[in-house]
This record gives structure tokens, C-alpha cells and sequence, in this order.
């Protein structure tokens, strides 16, 4: 007793037995330490501008501003997994250098309470502190901070008007980055405070140079049809790719060389995407004109536990393409998916809205064609 409490512990080793109080000599092994494992997107995340993949006029525009250590406000909007933030972090990274960067920029992103309160007080008090001129190492540094507000189009517009005088204020030694994907979410007095740059969708060629690398440092075997497929489900986002291309790597097992095997079905399968079977099943069942048949299928489908969302999105695009169909079926058609589409935004059963969907698509099918 006296032993658990001086150490809170238990058995031969606890305090007052001689097994327990022995440190370990200098020929015991030194236990190895295990390092936790990082996301590839951090992992492989550019470290300088130059790393910036594909944004060539953003690049070009920012690597004058760093050379001169002039940095105006700056907008950056575009879609999701394009290099927004990364290529703001990197010229931090190269204004204050590895050491400093981090206590020179406030980054806030959606997650963070960001209404008018936090606007007034944590970035305004960031704003208002000073900042040296040297780095630790006594090189020259741009005397001024950077907040960088993630997500920027979800701020209220109360917030977006308080940010406004604060970047008016304290214009010299803080300089403002929004980040978003739509630029018509952020009031004009903000806009016209800075300079606009668009983070357009990556070329597949860009995607397939970045995978291509991270697979040869990571000892993965891509077959064509993976990469064919991480192209077709990333639609230009790159850090969802490589998020996926990561986890396909746990589906598969390592031989004996410390190789890994991504195949396309494990791509498919990682991403959700609904195989083109089910989407010709879907089609079959309906054109039959038997209920039976259209509910066997939606019993069946949503026993395999894909998403619904994804099941509409892919088959508005097999819709549209196919040209068997009259306009008149395909407007039809892609209206009911629009109605099911957003009731399921709202919270209305899977079941219901798929079962809604294939008898409208049963009726039009089926029914007197019009031109």
C-alpha cells in the first residue's frame, strides 16, 4: 500500500521492491522511438514557392513581391485542393524562414469561431503586435505578420466589415490573406482592398507528374488504371488524390521488397464511386416497366452502402450523354434528380428519394416518347 501510494503503481516494480528501483545500465539496448504517421498531404506539402505546382501567374507575382518584401493583401479563391493555402504557407516559409514563420502568421480556418467577437479581438490584438526586423540568425526579415483566414466566404458580413477597418489600421505592420471558393461571398470593400488571384482545377498532367513522384518516394506500383482513376475521381483537387492514393495503399500488403499494389478497383472502391454495372442495371430495371424489378434493385443497391449523392451526380452525367434519349426525357429526368438531390440536403430518407427517382425514370422511359 504504502508502495501504490508514492507511486501509484502496482506489482514487483512499484517503489520497495529492488526489481523495480534498477535504472538501466549502459549496455542496455536504447529503446527505439516510433514516430507518428503524417498525412501525405502535409508530408508532400510545398515547402517554397517554386514547389507550387502549376499556379504559374501566382507564382510569378509573388515571388517579385517576396524579392522586394512588399506584400500587398491578397485573395485567393478557386476550388478546393488547388494549392491555396499551401502557397501561402510556403511564402511565409520564404519571407521569415523555417524558425520564425510560425509566430509571424495567425491562421484561422472554418473549424475556428471567426463572427465579429473574434474579428475584434484575437485578430485585431495580432494585428497590433510589433514585429522585428531580423530573424534569430541576425538575417534581414520583413517587418510585418500575416493572417490568414481559411475559408474566408463563411464569415458573416458583420465580421467581414469589422476585418475591413482592421485592415486599414494596422495595413502596415500586418498583411491580410483570404482564402475561398467563392469570391462573390466577400463584400466589395474587401475585395478591392486586395490583389485577386484565381487557383484554377491542376492539368491531369500536373496530376500525374506530383502522384507519379509521391509513388515513386512512398514504393507503390500504380497500375494505368489507378491512375486513370485517381484523375477521374480527383477532378483536378489535388490533395483529395493524394488523400486517396494513400489510403489505397492500406487495401493491399506490402511484399517483400516493401512494395505496395494500388489498382483501380481499390481506387473506386476508396473513392465511393458506384461501378458502371449498377448505373446499367439501373437503366435495365427501369426500362423493363416492372416494379418488381425497379425494387429488387433499390433493395440490392442500398444493401452495398453507397452514397446517394454519388449515385445522382454520376447518373446526371450518363443522363446527359446518352443519346438514345429524347430532350424531353433527359429535362424529365434531370429535374427529378435536382428535386431528390436537395431533399436529401435536407434530411429526407435515402429510400424514399431513390425510390422516387427510379418510378419518375420508369414513366419516362417507358412512356410515349416526345421530341
Amino acid at each position: 500500500m504504502e508502495a501504490f501510494l508514492k507511486t501509484g503503481k502496482l506489482g514487483p516494480k512499484a517503489v520497495g521492491d529492488d526489481r523495480g528501483t534498477k535504472k538501466a545500465g549502459a549496455g542496455a539496448a536504447p529503446q527505439k522511438r516510433t514516430t507518428a504517421p503524417v498525412p501525405w498531404v502535409e508530408k508532400y506539402r510545398p515547402r517554397s514557392v517554386d514547389d507550387v505546382a502549376h499556379q504559374h501567374e501566382v507564382v510569378a507575382v509573388l515571388k517579385k513581391s517576396l524579392s522586394g518584401h512588399d506584400l500587398p493583401n491578397l485573395l485567393f479563391y478557386g476550388p478546393p485542393g488547388t494549392g491555396k493555402t499551401s502557397t501561402i504557407l510556403a511564402a511565409a516559409r520564404d519571407l521569415f524562414g523555417a524558425d520564425l514563420y510560425r509566430s509571424r502568421i495567425l491562421e484561422l480556418n472554418a473549424s475556428d469561431e471567426r463572427g465579429i467577437a473574434v474579428v475584434r479581438q484575437k485578430v485585431k490584438t495580432f494585428a497590433q503586435t510589433t514585429a522585428s526586423g531580423k530573424r534569430p540568425d541576425g538575417r534581414p526579415c520583413p517587418p510585418f505578420k500575416i493572417v490568414i483566414l481559411d475559408e474566408a466566404d463563411s464569415m458573416t458580413r458583420d465580421a467581414q466589415s469589422a476585418l475591413r477597418r482592421t485592415m486599414e489600421k494596422e495595413g502596415r505592420s500586418t498583411k491580410f490573406c483570404l482564402i475561398c471558393n467563392y469570391v462573390s461571398r466577400i463584400i466589395e470593400p474587401l475585395t478591392s482592398r486586395c490583389a485577386k488571384f484565381r487557383f484554377k482545377p491542376l492539368d491531369r498532367s500536373v496530376l500525374t507528374e506530383r502522384l507519379g513522384s509521391i509513388a515513386e518516394k512512398e514504393k507503390l506500383q500504380v497500375e494505368p488504371a489507378a491512375m486513370e482513376a485517381l484523375l477521374e475521381t480527383s477532378e483536378g483537387d489535388l490533395r483529395k488524390a493524394i488523400t486517396t492514393l494513400q489510403s489505397c495503399t492500406q487495401l493491399n500488403p506490402r511484399d517483400d521488397d516493401g512494395f505496395a499494389q494500388v489498382t483501380g478497383e481499390g481506387v473506386l472502391e476508396i473513392s465511393g464511386v458506384v461501378p458502371d454495372r449498377w448505373l446499367d442495371a439501373l437503366m435495365s430495371a427501369c426500362r423493363s416497366n416492372s416494379f418488381e424489378k425497379v425494387q429488387m434493385f433499390v433493395d440490392n443497391f442500398i444493401c452495398e452502402g453507397f452514397a446517394m449523392t454519388q449515385l445522382f451526380s454520376q447518373l446526371h452525367n450518363r443522363i446527359v450523354r446518352e443519346d438514345a434519349l429524347s430532350d424531353k426525357q433527359k429535362s424529365v429526368i434531370c429535374e427529378t434528380l435536382a428535386v431528390n438531390e436537395n431533399r436529401l440536403l435536407d434530411g429526407a430518407n435515402e429510400y424514399l428519394q431513390i425510390m422516387d427517382l427510379v418510378t419518375i425514370m420508369m414513366g419516362a422511359l417507358n412512356g410515349p416518347e416526345i421530341a
